[in-house]
């Protein structure tokens, strides 16, 4: 196996293709866009966030869906029209509910792992994606979200992530720009915040000149397995066109599932849409008023991040609306709300709204690993997780290959995580 399809060029794909080239194949990308890194990997959150690694099999965030399902502008929209892939995706969650714990501790595993991959990477490639590395805090308005916090920071230390519990006032030490009255808060220093287009589109750069192609505009319509090789047919300005090769790795974000079903497989990604404002800081006033350490404020289920000097990102909330991208001015308001009340000091006249949508499994772990057929790969599903984790995939799925192939590497081999 030598020549290998990566299917979607987003975060997965890149570090997926770059793992790959790292380890001596002949790697192939097919992108729909005309560039890396346009859809769910343009304008997330910004957070490198072991501290965001529970997983939303709870009995919490059932009860909160059906308490906000009529409510516009809440943190988690469920849109009330049924379909057999909403439901089955809602029935496989729940039955992942008993394994809350074991997957959230796991979670936290990979996303430390993931660190030391992903700033490895950007150090050698010399990739500049506003990388700040000042932790991020937690910021919980009642008691209630506050003791909830510090159950889930048990689960967090037994995956190796320390977290600190701090007062109002270490809060404002930490963050002195944030306004408002907290409870208290959970600092995890060793977090950090970026750019994820940035980092996509430079780790892109630096897969071609690995020998990595990026063939973009390039819609893929077809996917077979037949005879030890897979096929990859797409559509051009003649007609089909059918590439050959020795195996492929589906990174596909929410088309992951329509391409596994031509491959005989099952992977019900299932898109849930995030919104986020990129808030551009115009003035010194508004750029001193702006936060540098990254955010995640518990109840409004929104984090922000700071992006160079006039940057601000703020993202979050969870819609289940199939796939649909449509960029609603009612989801919009609440995050700019929240930079009003947050940081009065930020002008927000000048705001960039955004929607994306991203691929979650119903047990919120990605699905890294082979598929039914000889030589199909999947790294997929990483849902709100997927930069945080997607160098630590890549290598895993990337060793796999290796394996498979029998590819000699002065890499060393990824340990097996259960996913």
């Amino acid at each position: 196996m030598k020549t290998i399809a990566v299917i979607g060029g987003g975060i997965t794909g890149v570090t997926t293709a770059y793992a790959l080239a790292k380890r001596g194949f002949s790697v192939t990308i097919f992108e729909r866009h005309r560039y890396a890194a346009m859809e769910t990997s343009f304008a997330n959150g910004g957070q490198l966030s072991a501290s965001n690694a529970e997983v939303w099999n709870h009995t919490s965030t059932i009860f909160k869906g059906l308490k906000w399902m009529l409510k516009k502008d809440a943190p988690l929209l469920v849109n009330p029209k049924p379909s057999w892939h909403k439901l089955s995706w809602f029935l496989e969650f729940m039955a992942a509910m008993p394994h809350y714990k074991r997957n959230t501790i796991e979670t936290a595993k990979m996303s430390i792992a993931a660190r030391d991959h992903l700033f490895a990477w950007a150090a050698q490639e010399g990739i500049d994606f506003d990388l700040k590395q000042q932790g991020i805090l937690h910021i919980y308005r009642d008691k209630a979200g506050f003791d909830h916090a510090g159950k889930v920071s048990q689960l967090l230390a037994q995956g190796g992530l320390a977290r600190q519990a701090v007062t109002p006032q270490e809060m404002q030490a930490i963050e002195p720009t944030l306004a408002g009255h907290y409870y208290g808060g959970y600092y995890t220093a060793s977090d950090s915040t970026g750019d994820i287009h940035k980092f996509t589109t430079g780790l892109a750069a630096a897969a071609e000149r690995l020998g990595v192609r990026c063939l973009y505009d390039q819609e893929v319509t077809a996917l077979k397995a037949h005879n030890q090789q897979v096929l990859v047919t797409v559509n051009e300005a003649t007609g089909p066109s059918t590439s050959v090769f020795d195996g492929l790795v589906v990174c596909a974000g929410t088309a992951s599932r329509q391409f596994a079903a031509m491959l005989g497989d099952r992977v019900n990604v299932y898109p849930v849409k995030g919104y986020s404002i990129t808030v551009n800081l115009n003035d010194a006033k508004s750029q001193a008023a702006a936060p540098n350490v990254s955010l995640l404020d518990d109840e409004t289920k929104l984090v922000s991040s700071r992006l160079g000097l006039d940057r601000f990102r703020v993202a979050g909330t969870a819609e289940f609306n199939g796939f649909n991208r449509d960029i609603r001015a009612d989801r919009i308001k609440p995050l700019v709300d929240w930079v009003a009340e947050c940081f009065p000091g930020v002008r927000t006249e000048n705001v960039v709204p955004w929607a994306g949508l991203r691929p979650m499994l119903p047990n919120m772990m990605p699905k890294v690993g082979r598929g039914h057929a000889p030589g199909v790969f999947y790294n997929t599903g990483h849902g709100h997780l997927g930069w945080t984790l997607s160098a630590l995939t890549a290598d895993m799925v990337a060793d796999l290959l290796a394996q498979s192939a029998k590819v000699p590497s002065s890499l060393p081999l990824m340990t097996k995580v259960a996913v």
